[in-house]
């Protein structure tokens, strides 16, 4: 009997197929790093051709001779980031251009000045930000002559990732799924489908885009050349939304954090339509058999970013996890705050001209300080969204967290001591994965509802509890407060 979950999780660092059993266990995993380009500053983009070829060797090793048992295929992928290609012939058109990129920020400022915001954000749950993907579709539209002359001769497709790889498993399928078609600025968060008058607003040809469909259903199969076998495709959902089904915030209230890349906080809305006078974003979490449900989100452009630039760029350590151990070499940072804003600054500040700042330098100043300022600005971050969501009547009782930097035990004890509330960790950190794998659970049969799933493939998890004095909390986020009206 087949009863295993074949998850494709395409991040921005990398890709990722996942075996996964009905009770949650991880069999097998394949992962395939991804070529970063910086063509300018602010610019960043993917080579979408490297995309497909590096998902489909991850999908093909992990499911080698097991695809027999495999039940179903759910894919998880980073949102916002857009793709343009002939539906044609199933060729790139461009680079993609990455969820992180800024190029668009004149856009988005004169569709602000002449007075947008207040309608879009009022149907979408969004701000015109160049984060999300309408003005991204215009850019390519505007500036790419392949795309242009696509558009002209009805063969182009725009989409995000997963519309991009479920078009390339499937054989031609142009579908997206309501958690990624809801981050464009295209979806009414009431509406079923794109809205012909935002499509007119950015000026997207409204035929160029997918379906909206389900997160997990029946939503189509692969095409039996790829993997030995049609296999169905029953999941599809955006990174930061698997991740809080992975977390098992099914509930309304319930709230996870996730750092990978960026830092992302959701809280489950249930059925109601989110609102936020805080600049927070209303986003679908959930769509079956057309029925929403909704999430309150924050998100923070740089997280595990910040570390790999540290890494990468200025040298100061050799492998991420070195952070921790330079953390707790020192009994504070000296007084070093940085401002991680080298992507522009997310919620609830949304300020894309913001740039970075590493204050408090001095001659004692030096690796170990640098490191853990890099750990120390997750809290910070993060305690900035928490009061937006506490001003928004959706204060925290218990922050969920997960992604790659949530291992570090260190880091998740600054967390529960910044903010001030019990932190709860998984033993199995990879929560977008997993979420993925409920969905396609579900989507498939296996299991009957999210829920069900949750239980039957959530691990176990650790609490961390806030231990720190309030004075020294409320020193520290001064500091950080002054570094960040220097950005």
């Amino acid at each position: 009997m087949a009863d295993t979950i074949l998850v494709i999780d395409a991040g921005t660092t990398s890709t990722r197929a996942m075996l996964f059993g009905a009770d949650g266990k991880l069999h097998k995993v394949a992962q395939r790093e991804l070529t970063q380009h910086y063509p300018r500053p602010g610019w960043v983009e993917h080579d979408v051709a490297e995309i497909w070829e590096r998902t489909l060797a991850c999908a093909r090793e992990v499911a080698g001779h097991a695809a027999p048992g495999i039940a179903a295929i759910g894919i998880t992928n980073q949102r916002e980031t857009v793709v343009a290609w002939d539906r044609a012939n199933g060729q790139p058109l461009a680079r993609a251009i990455v969820w992180q990129d800024r190029r668009t920020a004149a856009m988005c400022a004169a569709l602000k000045d002449a007075g947008h915001e207040d309608a879009v954000r009022s149907a979408t749950g969004l701000l015109l930000d160049p984060y999300f993907s309408a003005t991204k579709m215009r850019w390519l539209l505007d500036n790419d002559g392949q795309v242009r002359a696509a558009a002209q001769g009805g063969r182009l497709a725009l989409g995000t990732v997963e519309s991009w790889l479920t078009f390339k498993l499937s054989g031609g399928v142009h579908v997206s799924d309501a958690s990624n078609a809801s981050r464009t600025l295209l979806l009414p968060l009431k509406g079923a489908q794109f809205d012909e008058g935002l499509c007119d607003l950015f000026g997207i040809p409204r035929a160029a885009l997918p379906q909206v469909v389900d997160t997990h259903g029946p939503l189509s199969q692969s095409d039996p050349d790829w993997l030995g076998r049609a296999i169905p495709i029953c999941g599809m959902i955006g990174d930061q939304q698997s991740a809080t089904v992975g977390q098992a915030c099914l509930s309304p209230g319930e709230t996870k954090a996730t750092y990978g890349t960026g830092a992302f906080v959701l809280t489950n809305q249930g059925g109601a339509v989110p609102t936020s006078d805080h600049r927070l974003l209303g986003t679908v979490l959930t769509q079956r058999d057309g029925e929403r449900r909704y999430a309150l989100e924050g998100s923070v452009f740089v997280a595990g970013s910040l570390v790999q630039w540290l890494r990468d760029s200025l040298g100061i350590i050799s492998s991420a996890s070195e952070t921790e151990a330079l953390a707790r070499s020192i009994p504070n940072s000296g007084g070093v705050i940085i401002v991680p804003a080298l992507a522009g600054l997310g919620a609830p500040h949304w300020r894309p001209d913001a740039r970075g700042v590493i204050s408090g330098l001095s001659f004692s100043t030096g690796r170990a300080q640098i490191a853990r300022a890099a750990l120390e600005a997750m809290a910070h971050q993060t305690h900035d969204l928490a009061e937006a969501f506490s001003a928004d009547g959706t204060p925290w009782q218990t922050l969920r967290i997960d992604g790659g930097m949530s291992a570090n035990d260190w880091m998740a004890q600054d967390l529960a001591d910044c903010l001030g509330v019990t932190v709860e960790r998984p033993a199995f950190v990879e929560t977008t994965a997993l979420g993925a794998a409920l969905c396609a659970a579900v989507g498939a049969g296996i299991h009957s509802t999210l829920e069900d799933a949750a239980q039957s493939m959530r691990g176990e998890t650790r609490q961390f509890e806030p231990r720190v004095d309030r004075s020294d909390r409320d020193e520290r986020l001064a500091r950080w407060r002054k570094a960040l009206a220097a950005a």
